[in-house]
């Protein structure tokens, strides 16, 4: 049995109902053996990658951020953002503490509000502050 399960999830272009039932059913699901984490990146998982380089708040279209990382990976002097790129984690990493702080700066703007509403937000930080200490 597993303590812990992590789902991660774009909100794309999901209806919001559908979006947010899979937090409610985390909520459900949950109990003293095993608790669901519902982790969401509203658009999508791009967002986690640009808070890596800057905080963003603007409610902008997932296809938007694809240029916003190409700009971004360009000043680390290598090339265009690409969906499944295999070496994002590289290129990430030294800036994984800036991602975290800048994913809680939009948590706190988007308190109370369902996953839904939070655009944008993630929620992908939670996961990597517990494999962090793993990932160094």
């Amino acid at each position: 049995m597993y303590k812990h399960v992590w789902i991660v999830y774009d909100t794309d272009d999901f209806p919001a109902q559908n979006i947010d039932k899979v937090v409610d059913l985390c909520h459900t699901y949950s109990n003293e053996e095993t608790t669901y984490h519902a982790l969401w990146s509203n658009q999508c998982i791009e967002l986690w990658f640009l808070l890596h380089f800057s905080f963003i708040h603007s409610d902008l279209h997932r296809q938007e951020y694809w240029a916003k990382l190409s700009s971004c990976l360009a000043k680390l002097n290598t090339s265009e953002y690409k969906k499944n790129r295999s070496d994002m984690y590289q290129l990430l990493e030294p800036y994984m503490e800036q991602a975290i702080s800048n994913a809680k700066k939009l948590a706190n703007i988007n308190k109370g509000k369902k996953a839904s509403q939070s655009t944008p937000g993630t929620e992908v930080y939670r996961l990597i502050e517990k494999l962090l200490p793993y990932l160094k």
